[in-house]
């Protein structure tokens, strides 16, 4: 099932972190402006110890092979890609929720909070904005010991830091899963390879897991300090398994297809989602607050590919692949896409 430069697990295991993440956007979202819970919100209470922390330990399995690289090929590969998609879409959804902000803030507070989002990463760009600072910071620390700097990442998740300072907070909670995925890649990828072999074992396991996960959380205990640490771990063992069993056949292919474009949909999903949002509850067509949600989900998650799919051949691409104009290094005949 493999694909040219691709692991399809590791696209699964996007694809389930992707839509979880995107789930629990429009869930909220839906919830807090209608005033009450729907039947998806249980369903993004299991995700929450794990669906974070999984995309982050995915995103640094693959660092090891450009790690060595020189300063400044590594740095248009991990800071100036990133930071030309960041600032992009910071850009669009300003301009999308402007009005609405000016409204309640003024226009100064507007520009105020434009440029606050250079330093505090804006709404649900801070992946984005977080993973230049876990890579540069994976690299100035390479030679260390590599448990070390995970016994100090994983310290940081376990103590009570809450400054207020997206970027400090973040650092400290996420982190460590980022460089368990650099640090434990080879163990992982052995993990997924033993869960294809005997895929029951690994079921059996994946069930057991998720009784554990659900009963920690239902008991309100999956956000006290080193069980959220393992709940996090556990959860992303559990994904990555589940992945590694599914991508023996083609019969969640939108999962993976989702995955591979996951930066994609995690990019511009907001707007969709906020303008869907917006619509059903204008409308009133739907009162279910579960079904509104479950709507809204699908055409966040799903606007992204489409526009993606509109623009990939239009001068209109840059919005998912950077510019030739905005390398530093090794500048390429053509545009490079946003993954």
């Amino acid at each position: 099932m493999g694909t040219a430069n691709r692991v399809d697990w590791v696209d699964y295991a996007k694809g389930f972190c992707i839509l979880l993440i995107v789930m629990m956007h429009a869930t909220l979202g839906v919830e807090a402006a209608v005033g009450q819970e729907g039947w998806l919100h249980s369903v993004v209470t299991f995700a929450a110890p794990f669906r974070v922390p999984d995309f982050f330990l995915l995103s640094g399995l693959f660092v090891a092979r450009t790690i060595d690289r020189n300063w400044r090929h590594y740095l248009d590969k991990k800071f100036v890609h990133y930071a030309y998609f960041y600032v992009l879409w910071l850009s669009l959804n300003f301009a999308f929720k402007a009005p609405s902000m000016a409204a309640e803030i003024g226009w100064s507070g507007v520009g105020e909070s434009f440029l606050l989002s250079f330093v505090d990463p804006f709404g649900t760009l801070w992946f984005i904005y977080m993973l230049p600072v876990f890579l540069i910071t994976t690299k100035l620390t390479r030679s260390f010991p590599g448990w070390s700097v995970w016994l100090v990442a994983a310290l940081l998740q376990v103590l009570p830091i809450h400054t207020g300072w997206m970027v400090i907070d973040e650092f400290a909670s996420r982190f460590v899963y980022f460089y368990t995925g650099y640090l434990l890649a080879p163990i992982i990828f052995r993990l997924a390879d033993m869960a294809i072999r005997r895929s029951g074992v690994a079921m059996a396991a994946i069930g057991g897991w998720a009784v554990g996960n659900w009963a920690l959380v239902a008991l309100d205990w999956a956000t006290l300090p080193f069980v959220s640490l393992g709940l996090g771990l556990a959860g992303c063992a559990a994904i990555v398994t589940l992945s590694a069993v599914m991508s023996k056949s083609d019969l969640m292919a939108p999962i993976r297809y989702c995955g591979t474009n996951s930066i994609v949909i995690y990019l511009a999903f907001f707007i969709p989602m906020a303008s869907t949002r917006e619509a059903l509850i204008s409308f009133g067509i739907i009162s279910d607050v579960g079904t509104m949600s479950m709507i809204v989900w699908a055409v966040a998650s799903i606007g992204p590919l489409i526009l993606f799919w509109v623009v990939r051949n239009t001068p209109m691409r840059f919005l998912f692949e950077r510019p030739r104009w905005a390398y530093t290094y090794n500048r390429p005949s053509r545009l490079a896409p946003a993954e």
